[in-house]
């Protein structure tokens, strides 16, 4: 089982919530790691922000980075009226990272591996930009579906084409993050099971195994960049989304 890579994403429960309407509500590991992500966030920026130094310390510095990271990448994508999305830039931003970097230590669980978990977020995404967008430009929003300057001939065509990616951006948004998340996890596990496997083989194992460690070294390496990575890429995305909600037909 220790060398099986697929078993790092079973959900297992931990206890029973309760029961609606004959379906079991369990808290799983997948909730537990939710929960101490939002922990490790909540901590990291009220520990920030309370008892603000005019030099600050390492706790504070990264809290202030982090806001001032999200809001200048809000102002680069969707302009100063994005800044209202902050909260939920803020949050999907530190959620995502955090919950990536808690899942690089070894024996934790991966939220973000989880496709239901990623369609979750790339939906609640859609629906707030379809939403407001509709709620503030009304039928203009619909501008957002008909690019200027396409000649009138092949109009009808460009407008399926932009109706069709329009309502696949959730299926893309989710699956980019749930993809490179379960892969690069698989391909640590692998490496790092033949370390154990030719380890276990003497002297000689032990000469073979310096290979498979050096890979997995680099791999975590790759996978510490790829946490942040990933999650910025979801975060800049969002926030592409909602600058066509805001500037339809821009």
């Amino acid at each position: 089982m220790a060398a099986d890579p697929i078993h790092q994403f079973q959900i297992t429960k931990l206890f029973t919530i309760g029961h609606i309407g004959g379906q079991e509500i369990a808290f799983t590991n997948s909730s537990a790691y939710m929960f101490l992500s939002v922990a490790v966030i909540s901590l990291l920026m009220i520990g920030g922000s309370a008892g603000r130094q005019l030099v600050p310390g390492r706790v504070q510095s990264v809290a202030e980075l982090s806001y001032e990271f999200v809001a200048s990448m809000i102002k680069s994508t969707a302009g100063s009226e994005g800044m209202k999305f902050f909260p939920l830039v803020f949050s999907l931003f530190m959620f995502i990272a955090v919950s990536n970097l808690i899942g690089i230590v070894p024996y934790t669980f991966t939220v973000s591996s989880h496709l239901i978990v990623t369609v979750a977020l790339a939906l609640l995404v859609f629906f707030i930009v379809l939403f407001y967008g509709l709620y503030k430009n009304g039928l203009k929003f619909f501008k957002l579906f008909v690019p200027s300057g396409v000649p009138i001939y092949i109009l009808p065509l460009v407008v399926f084409i932009e109706v069709i990616s329009f309502f696949l951006k959730p299926v893309s948004h989710s699956v980019r993050l749930f993809a490179n998340m379960l892969a690069g996890h698989i391909a640590l596990k692998v490496f790092a099971s033949f370390v154990g496997m030719l380890g276990a083989l003497g002297i000689l194992g032990w000469a073979g195994a310096v290979l498979p460690l050096g890979l997995t070294i680099a791999l975590t390496a790759l996978e510490l960049l790829v946490a942040f990575l990933q999650a910025y890429v979801f975060a800049i995305l969002t926030c592409i989304y909602l600058n066509d909600a805001i500037h339809p037909g821009h």
